[in-house]
């Protein structure tokens, strides 16, 4: 049995949760997956995990064999980190998840700069505004806005993003301009909405001026769970929505989006780049982290703490 190997491979089990998973992300067969795990609790002659047919659990002993062999890969990382000189060549796979609209807007089309600063990093890119979970489903980091809950995750700001109140023309002249926020909430404007994808929640209207603060539910015109079919909707001239001004600008630019509402809007809301505590900082992660930084530094409403 090769021990370092199967403590790997024990590990992504442990975090992916299920044997087929931890296959899945070491690209491996799960007989093979399966069979180190075996060999490795025959060695160290202790049940590490409980199997059943749809979840592994983790033993009292499988647990804290976890704990310190994560620390003991950590450092093997990197060794073979600084031995490979990967400070100044960062090189190996880095899956990223990011949302739909700061995907297609902003991080992919700024790809090619980065590909060409690191040429050895292969980026593997989920584009998707549902949460997903960092350790089970063998994710690098993720690019989220909204303040962070969890606190077994890392986050470093990367933005503080200003909102905007808009809508097309064409809807703007069948109804009219709104004059305040109140004006969305009469009954005689409609809203494009947006809802949680994670407790399908819709999300209000938030306005701040001063010492005011206000939450408009507006008549929804239609509701969608994803940022680019946020403003794909916003575009059709549906209704008034409320977006990040960084998504709107290419539109309020040509005219497709007029802005309304001017001086009305809510706090910035932050960006982050986050990923899990037990996950090495590696070199290809720690220069996409940075990367991140410099390019959403254009769009910030006021540097982000660091």
């Amino acid at each position: 049995m090769d021990q370092i190997t199967a403590m790997r491979v024990f590990a992504r089990v442990v975090e992916a949760g299920t044997f087929t998973r931890a296959a899945d992300s070491l690209q491996m067969p799960k007989p093979s997956v399966t069979k180190l795990v075996q060999q490795l609790e025959t060695h160290l002659r202790v049940k590490l995990l409980q199997r059943t047919t749809r979840r592994v659990t983790v033993t009292p002993e499988g647990a804290a064999y976890y704990e310190r062999t994560a620390r003991v890969l950590a450092e093997l990382a990197d060794i073979e980190s600084d031995l490979s000189n990967a400070q100044a060549n960062p090189r190996g796979r880095l899956r990223v998840d990011v949302g739909s609209s700061f995907a297609n807007m902003i991080l992919i089309p700024q790809l090619p700069a980065f590909l060409a600063r690191y040429p050895e990093i292969e980026l593997e890119i989920g584009v998707s505004d549902r949460p997903v979970n960092l350790i089970g489903d063998a994710v690098d980091c993720v690019i989220r806005a909204g303040e962070l809950s969890d606190q077994t995750l890392v986050a470093r700001r990367i933005a503080n993003l200003s909102f905007v109140t808009c809508a097309a023309p064409a809807y703007l002249e069948r109804h009219g301009i709104p004059k305040t926020p109140a004006d969305l909430g009469d009954g005689t404007h409609r809203v494009v909405g947006y809802f949680s994808s994670l407790s399908n929640r819709p999300m209000p209207l938030r306005y701040v001026q001063g010492e005011d603060r206000i939450e408009i539910h507006g008549h929804t015109a239609v509701g969608v769970n994803e940022s680019t079919a946020h403003l794909t909707a916003m575009l059709t001239g549906i209704g008034v929505a409320q977006t990040f001004r960084v998504m709107a600008a290419p539109y309020l630019a040509s005219g497709a989006l007029v802005e309304i509402l001017q001086g009305w809007a809510p706090e910035p809301y932050p960006l982050h780049v986050v990923y899990p505590t037990n996950r090495h900082l590696s070199a290809k992660l720690r220069v996409f982290v940075d990367w991140a930084v410099e390019l959403f530094a254009p769009h910030n409403a006021h540097p982000p703490a660091r």
